[in-house]
């Protein structure tokens, strides 16, 4: 229902209400009985007349029974008069104890004026309201194409650069612009000349809305933030029309900032929608385009743009003179991840016992919010057990749920899927646990988590860019660990092993496909992936190679596969008696911490 019409059904009560009121008076007024002057001579003279009450042209009597009556009079001639015309002699009209009383403003109100005003008061109000809402139609329609956007200005939560931690090139070069926007003659002498555009790009979750945030809190001057999509609406235009408001108010306040998070809502590339050049958004990208830098320039205006996905950008957004400077926020190393959990740390009382170094080693490809989320798990999980402080159990058991999910207490599984689920996990311990490139074991588990039955939690000793032929053929025998020990322990396989069977062959066929690790097709990169976006989000290969190319493709994923399931197979029956102690202790425990898994193999 629209405001407009909820005022006018609550006038519409109100009067009714009012109406109802006034009715009740009326009929409460209109219950004593009317007598004429000539009855109440006639009452007087018999001398049943207690109190004779005046008021105006109004006479009440009360009877000396306590009944009550109403009589009228003509307001020039006075009671005592017409009733000695009736020959009533001055005794008895003295014993009718006539008083006369001054009618109130009150009454006159309640009884004249109020009655026939009030409606028109209501009217009055009603009319207001109708008109209040058509003047607030008629400026929405005209704000309808204003920005919207949001100007940050000093706060008590201010965020600086110190609060954010690591992503060190990406804090240089963002307080290069900054000093940029606080001393910019020390540049002009230089020829230097203000850069127009920073894009900030990185995986979602690396800290690019905070970085604005921090530049927001270092500049110093004003800063305007809006998100991509609030620029694309329904109808044409609308978007374009917002560009150049937002640019309006950026000049006269320059200099100054503008912020657009999610920048790949509006600049996808161009020629890609259903609607041709008419499509909204591409109207929205090319007054972005045309403001950023066309024949009017915008000195002193600094565009701070962010994206996830980049490589969807229309490349006239990414040439210098539009976004000069490309800021990447990749994941935090190792010691990046502690910095960031010792800020987020801030708040939580800790234990002493809490090693956020530890944390970090088992955290590698966490993001910073995976981090924040992850200290937040903890803190949630030392007040569910009713405890003041966050123990280093709080934290390692938040990061297994974060990776996995939380744990499936309800999950009961028979004695022999249990088996099965130990020597499973035994199985992709003890192949990793063999192999030199393989990753070190931190824990094994048997307990359900997420949509897994259980889990070998493998972490690298240190942050790697680069990854060798020889770790990927160690990673899938591992992958097949579980497989090969179902099947040489009991003869059979379950459906356990599915995800780790698709994920080796996927690994298998990046191998040969992307990275040229095969040495029979050699150092060649086949199929181009293509991102097609329309009813939702397909991947699809664009194929440049043969059918026959093709077949030696698939020949090469199966040999690869062939080769870590023998690699797995050999070390599981060579090291048979491992694996039943581990599967052993699993079935006993449920659980295997690191130094628990390191002390099987000493003994």
């Amino acid at each position: 229902m629209k405001p407009l019409s909820k005022n006018i059904i609550i006038a519409l009560i109100g009067v009714l209400a009012v109406s109802a009121l006034f009715s009740s008076m009326s009929l409460s007024t209109a219950k004593p009985e009317t007598v004429s002057i000539a009855q109440l001579a006639q009452q007087v003279e018999q001398g049943s007349v207690s109190q004779t009450d005046i008021e105006g042209s109004e006479i009440t009597v009360t009877l000396k029974d306590g009944t009550i009556q109403k009589s009228r009079k003509d307001v020039s001639v006075a009671l005592e008069e017409l009733l000695s015309q009736y020959g009533l002699d001055a005794e008895e009209i003295r014993n009718a104890n006539i008083t006369v009383k001054d009618r109130s403003t009150r009454s006159y109100l309640l009884g004249v004026i109020l009655p026939s005003v009030l409606p028109l008061l209501l009217l009055i109000v009603i009319f207001y309201f109708m008109i209040r809402q058509m003047q607030g139609a008629n400026n929405r329609a005209l704000s309808f194409g204003m920005s919207g956007a949001r100007e940050i200005k000093d706060t008590k939560q201010k965020v600086t650069f110190t609060d954010v931690a690591g992503s060190k090139e990406a804090k240089e070069e963002l307080q290069e612009v900054v000093e940029f926007l606080k001393n910019p003659k020390k540049f002009a002498d230089l020829g230097a000349k203000l850069p127009k555009g920073l894009l900030m790009m990185g995986r979602p979750g690396t800290g690019k809305t905070l970085m604005a945030r921090a530049v927001a809190g270092e500049a110093g001057v004003p800063f305007f933030h809006m998100s991509g999509s609030e620029f694309v609406e329904m109808f044409v235009g609308v978007g374009a029309s917002r560009v150049r408001d937002l640019f309006t108010r950026a000049k006269k306040a320059a200099p100054c900032i503008v912020f657009i998070d999610e920048i790949d809502a509006v600049g996808r590339q161009r020629g890609a929608g259903l609607g041709g050049s008419h499509d909204e958004r591409e109207q929205t990208l090319n007054q972005i385009l045309v403001e950023m830098d066309g024949f009017d320039p915008n000195i002193g205006v600094i565009v701070v743009a962010a994206t996830n996905r980049p490589d969807v950008l229309d490349p006239a957004l990414l040439r210098p003179g539009r976004f000069d400077r490309r800021v990447v926020l990749d994941l935090p190393d190792i010691n990046e991840r502690e910095e960031i959990l010792n800020i987020h740390a801030k708040g939580k009382p800790l234990m002493e016992e809490v090693n956020l170094r530890r944390v970090a080693e088992r955290t590698p490809g966490f993001s910073g919010a995976d981090l924040m989320n992850l200290l937040n798990e903890s803190a949630i999980r030392a007040a569910r057990f009713n405890r003041t402080s966050v123990s280093q159990e709080d934290v390692l058991d938040s990061i297994e749920k974060v990776l996995l999910g939380p744990e499936r207490k309800s999950f009961v599984m028979s004695a022999e899927e249990k088996k099965v689920t130990a020597y499973h996990e035994a199985g992709h311990a003890l192949v990793a646990r063999m192999l030199p490139n393989a990753d070190p074991v931190h824990k094994v588990s048997i307990i359900s988590r997420g949509s897994a039955g259980g889990y070998t939690l493998k972490l690298p000793s240190e942050d790697r860019r680069l990854h060798k032929r020889a770790e990927f053929m160690d990673d899938m025998a591992v992958m097949l660990g579980g497989f090969v020990s179902e099947k040489e322990t009991f003869g059979d396989v379950t459906t356990g092993a599915s995800d780790d069977l698709r994920k080796c062959t996927r690994l298998a066929r990046e191998l040969v496909t992307r990275y040229g690790m095969s040495e029979n097709l050699g150092p060649q990169v086949f199929g181009e992936a293509q991102e097609l976006v329309f009813l939702g989000r397909e991947i699809h290969e664009q194929k440049n190679y043969s059918e026959k190319t093709a077949e030696a493709i698939d020949a090469e994923v199966k040999s690869f596969v062939s080769s870590a399931m023998e690699v797995a197979r050999g070390i599981i029956q060579k090291e048979k008696a491992y694996l039943d102690k581990i599967a052993g202790v699993l079935l006993e425990k449920e659980t295997i911490e690191k130094e628990e898994f390191a002390a099987l193999f000493a003994s």
